[in-house]
């Protein structure tokens, strides 16, 4: 006769899903936010341009520009700080966001150096325009994704594609982004480069998005910065010697590589 209390008792008949209802579900994520160092009267603020740095090759050459003020930053509120460094570096987990005077042109630039997950792109979409930020153009920088483009990638390939809002594809005004082929059909986009873009869509801003591959490497950095040079024609960049060391050692980092925007 089998013994109930030293016995291994039988399997459950509930699936994990269904167990799951007896636990309290977590609470709620604080919404990010976005603070500035400088007033505008309650007013948002209306650039002419907006760029959004995402991909690797992108935060490298606005890292450089030597013409740009940091104005505020974008608080994700399950970021960490710690680690992070006084001054402005590659390696922090941080969404800076400057101000660039570039000849006639108010431009802001938003460095998005930590990961975004799909859940909080659109909260994040929203406060990047909108709502605190108002501009009439906007360029988002991101990496092409192997897992969305339909068809091979070599890492010996170098080349970027484009996509654009109706607005601005339908503009008559010069396109911001020259040269460029459309992503190719089938191949997608997603995370808060998708959610930007959407919402560009949404409010009517001529809005461009430029993919690059690889996502790391000085081929890719090199064609991004020839295009973001016509893009900002004048834009002065400080030199360093230790840039291409500092760049292969940043690229090959662990947080960058086991990253949720280039896994």
């Amino acid at each position: 006769m089998e013994d109930v209390i030293t016995d291994i008792p039988p399997p459950s008949r509930f699936l994990l899903e269904d167990l799951n209802i007896f636990t309290p579900p977590s609470p709620p994520l604080p919404c990010p936010f976005l603070l500035f160092s400088i007033s505008n009267n309650g007013k948002p603020f209306r650039p002419s341009l907006l760029i959004v740095a995402i991909s690797f090759p992108s935060l490298h050459f606005f890292h450089h520009v030597s013409s740009k003020k940091r104005i505020g930053t974008l608080i994700l509120p399950e970021i960490p700080f710690s680690g992070n460094s006084i001054e402005p570096s590659l390696r922090d987990k941080s969404c800076d966001i400057y101000a660039i005077n570039n000849a006639d042109e108010s431009i802001v630039v938003v460095s998005v150096q930590y990961p975004v997950t799909a859940e909080r792109s659109h909260a994040v979409a929203k406060l990047l325009i909108g709502e605190q930020i108002n501009p009439e153009r906007v360029l988002i920088l991101e990496s092409v994704q192997s897992r969305n483009f339909r068809g091979k990638l070599s890492r010996d390939d170098s080349f970027a594609f484009k996509l654009e809002t109706s607005l601005e594809r339908s503009s008559k005004n010069s396109p911001l982004i020259t040269g460029l082929d459309y992503l190719p059909s089938g191949s997608m986009v997603d995370g808060l480069a998708a959610a930007l873009l959407a919402q560009c869509q949404l409010r009517k801003i001529r809005g461009s998005l430029c993919l690059s591959w690889p996502e790391f490497g000085f081929s890719s950095n090199s064609l991004i910065k020839n295009m973001l040079l016509k893009v900002l024609p004048g834009i002065e960049l400080a030199s360093n010697s230790n840039d291409e060391d500092s760049f292969l050692r940043i690229a090959r980092g662990k947080d960058y590589l086991d990253s949720e925007l280039y896994t």
